[in-house]
């Protein structure tokens, strides 16, 4: 029975490579060895950005003798790389799994689904910590002098590291799993964490050089702190061949470990059986108004739009970057200007580049490129609605509006502040970006109606992977691009305003042929599909 729930659990931890998403079902061997190559390729780079920064720090706190605060550093990397990854696998595994009920009614022990949960979580544990650990040890291995005791210690570390990073995921996949049941909208949180680990991590890459001349120049101060957190002490000489310290620091992991599989084992049952439902809001009586049918349809969009964090992530993340680079330009408008004067570019050219860089940018936002195919198997409900289906159509272009102007015009607003824009070229600055998102919307819907996919299994696959998607968003860059050059050709000849008063009837037109295209050939298309 436990052979067969170990199966069971490792089947499901290989389901990313053993099932297509795309398709819902078996990928051949040829398309597993495939899938498996890419994942070992995003490995391998990611095990090279710890490599690079291991080649950075080992030989000069060696030269120090401090090659403990080596894998102290590296040790507590791969504990935040494992418990960020493994937190939210944790609560899914444990706490919210679908098939808990389905086990906990057949004659098996719950302490047997509680060690095989376990074993899953753990070994995606072992797999985030050796992204970090294991190019550790390779560049301490090729940089020191090697001995069997630190070959020994460094391997046992890296398991005793994953077993650590379980009974922590374990005690905080329990602290997200109740949030997660007292939250209503989980989509945003999803999309708030995704943000902040992308932050931080671009934060760190761009300024990964900086960082690690401060740890060697203040490698004494650090040490001497991190010296006094025993554990984090042990963890480091464990990792330079220090066997007392290594069984000091398995000790003390052994007993968390101990402590959270007891605690864990007498309180599963009600973990796996508790329901995450919300309460029930009381009935009150009140008149119902008949509302709008192009507000209830913007509202239907709205819903689906905020109900999906991958929806949000890839369709809607200018909402938040295109104001962040607005303040920046403000915050930053002297150094701007300093720039712009070095690299001698002329003040008529100030509105062309601003327009120019806020179109591209504008391009974050496309909601419309995979509108069509996320009504999915759902798409006759649409259409059975008492409605023209250019009202459809139209929502979903409202909702790219609704989300991508206000940010598009407060970063043009802050660009015109920053780079002392006069009133005509403020007005060109910051009209263009607007009609522009116009056509951008309504192409992305054009291109989605001629392309739709309705026969995902995977919302990603529409929102990420689809044509659709991909036309909308480089088309947009091409355009911009093509634009660009004819300012090289006709700009001085029309001058910078003219140029800009061209491309904008141009856009105008555009925009315009588009909606009449939607509202005509568009909805007899929408309308068959």
């Amino acid at each position: 029975m436990l052979k067969a729930l170990i199966k069971k659990q490792l089947m499901e931890v290989n389901t990313w490579l053993l099932q297509d998403k795309k398709k819902g079902t078996r990928r051949s061997k040829g398309g597993m060895i495939g899938y498996l190559l890419l994942y070992l390729f995003l490995f391998l780079i990611l095990g090279g950005m710890f490599f690079m920064a291991g080649m950075g720090l080992c030989e000069p706190l060696h030269n120090m003798g401090m090659d403990w605060l080596y894998f102290a550093m590296m040790g507590l990397m791969a504990l935040l790389l494992g418990l960020f990854g493994s937190v939210f696998n944790t609560s899914a595994t444990l706490y919210q799994a679908k098939d808990n009920e389905l086990l906990l009614s057949m004659p098996i022990p719950p302490r047997y689904i509680l060690c095989v949960r376990l074993l899953g979580v753990w070994l995606w544990s072992l797999i985030y910590v050796a992204l970090v650990f294991v190019p550790a040890l390779l560049v301490y291995w090729m940089t020191c002098p090697l001995t069997a005791a630190g070959v020994i210690c460094g391997i046992v570390l890296l398991v005793v590291l994953s077993l650590l990073v379980l009974a922590l995921a374990c005690a905080l996949g329990w602290v997200v799993a109740r949030i997660s049941a007292k939250t209503k909208n989980k989509s945003l949180i999803t999309m708030l964490l995704s943000i902040v680990f992308l932050a931080a991590y671009y934060l760190v890459y761009f300024r990964i050089n900086e960082i690690l001349q401060s740890v060697l120049a203040n490698a004494e101060a650090i040490g001497s702190v991190m010296g006094k957190i025993f554990p984090v002490y042990w963890m480091g000489k464990a990792g330079a061949g220090g066997i007392l310290e290594l069984l000091l620091f398995t000790a003390l992991v052994c007993a968390c470990m101990t402590v959270t599989v007891w605690v864990m084992s007498r309180s599963f049952l009600k973990m796996a059986t508790v329901s995450t439902a919300s309460g029930r809001k009381a009935y009150r009586k009140a008149a119902m108004k008949a509302g709008n049918p192009d507000g209830a349809l913007l509202r239907k969009e709205l819903r689906r739009f905020g109900s999906s964090a991958t929806y949000m992530m890839n369709c809607g993340l200018g909402c938040l970057l295109l104001p962040v680079l607005g303040i920046a330009a403000l915050m930053k408008a002297d150094a701007v200007l300093d720039v712009v004067a070095l690299m001698g570019l002329a003040a008529e050219l100030l509105p062309a580049l601003a327009c120019a860089a806020l179109c591209m940018c504008a391009t974050m936002n496309n909601t419309t490129a995979p509108s069509v195919s996320l009504e999915g198997k759902q798409l006759w409900l649409a259409q059975s609605l008492p409605v023209q289906p250019w009202q459809v159509l139209k929502a979903k272009l409202r909702l790219h509006l609704l989300i991508s102007l206000p940010p598009t015009v407060f970063c043009a607003l802050c660009v015109c502040i920053a780079l002392k824009l006069n009133l005509l070229s403020a007005l060109f600055t910051v009209a263009l970006p607007m009609v522009f998102t116009l056509l951008s919307g309504a192409f992305g819907l054009a291109v989605n109606l001629k392309m739709p996919n309705l026969t995902w299994t995977n919302e990603a696959v529409p929102i990420k992977q689809s044509a659709s998607t991909m036309l909308a968003l480089f088309g947009g860059w091409a355009f911009v691009i093509v634009l660009g050059a004819g300012y090289l050709a006709l700009g001085n000849l029309l001058g910078t305003a003219g140029y800009l008063a061209a491309c904008g009837v141009l856009i105008v037109a555009l925009s315009a042929a588009l909606l009449w295209w939607l509202k005509a050939r568009g909805s007899q298309i929408f309308s068959c599909l």
